[in-house]
């Protein structure tokens, strides 16, 4: 289990980026999207088009057109909705965009959603930052951006929009118990300058009023609790297993053995019991958006 918890939504950045980059670690992805590339080719090719033809014809370069179809770029779903429309397809390659809508994110991202999605119970303090669940784009955006040595504009876009796609946890019905108990120093950071912080707060109230939730604050003026060696998740399932992490335990691996969980929980309940309650997180939230 890995957890990168401490960086708008994702959208077209022109004709010359058609995609995002293959990651070359990630076969199953890699694998995918070299299939989609040769079905794209041997539709332009059956309609008759050269590679500049057709790129012209969508608004991609020529050499935006051989890197998707040689399968070194994941094509965005505008993409492929412009390709389907060019080449008659009838929606056969629009369809493709259920192919890519996983595998254009990083594997490891991949992997820890579909763990989220799993789970009937998540358990998480952050001692630094905010959860990437309770993170608006604009906040990650801004974490992102920020990063030595600096990521490429295209991991940016890949990430922020990686990290909102996790956040669909939030729709699923019936929703998973989730509780989040982060420092007061995380909420008082202007991330992205004051705007995006005031933005950052209303999601924070706005999460925090779901029934499935409870957001706790840790007052920086409390004393040494056991979160102060790094972040802790738990994650439970309904076949009654769980994982569970934390930097300051166990060399910061993905634990599963029932002894050691119950180390992580215990941990974690002492933490929520030295947090603010709901109710007097949400006002505090409520007077730091006021003093904003």
């Amino acid at each position: 289990m890995s957890v990168d918890e401490t960086g708008t939504e994702c959208g077209d950045t022109g004709a010359d980026e058609p995609g995002w980059d293959v990651d070359p670690d990630d076969e199953s992805g890699a694998a995918v999207v070299a299939a989609v590339g040769r079905q794209l080719k041997a539709w332009r090719e059956a309609a008759g088009l050269r590679a500049g033809e057709f790129g012209a014809a969508i608004g991609y370069g020529e050499d935006q057109i051989y890197k998707v179809e040689g399968g070194r770029r994941i094509p965005r779903p505008e993409y492929l909705d412009r390709a389907d429309e060019v080449l008659g397809a009838r929606g056969k390659i629009a369809a493709m965009k259920q192919d890519v809508a996983e595998v254009r994110y990083p594997k490891k991202i991949r992997d820890l959603t579909k763990m989220e999605a799993k789970a009937v119970e998540i358990a998480a303090y952050v001692a630094h930052g905010l959860h990437g669940l309770l993170q608006t784009p604009g906040h990650a955006r801004a974490l992102f951006e920020a990063r030595q040595p600096p990521y490429s504009q295209d991991e940016v876009e890949r990430m922020v929009a990686a990290r909102m796609a996790r956040q669909s946890i939030f729709e699923r019905s019936p929703g998973p118990a989730l509780s989040f108990v982060q420092e007061e120093s995380a909420l008082r950071r202007p991330i992205g300058g004051t705007m995006e912080w005031r933005r950052q707060l209303e999601r924070l109230l706005e999460i925090g009023q779901l029934r499935n939730v409870t957001l706790q604050v840790m007052l920086t003026h409390r004393e040494a609790h056991p979160g102060m060696d790094g972040d802790i998740d738990v994650l439970k399932f309904r076949d009654g297993s769980a994982v569970g992490r934390s930097h300051g335990a166990f060399n910061g691996r993905g634990v599963t053995d029932p002894k050691q969980l119950r180390i992580l929980e215990l941990r974690y309940g002492t933490i929520r019991a030295e947090a603010l309650t709901p109710q007097e997180t949400l006002a505090l939230i409520e007077r730091m958006l006021g003093e904003t």
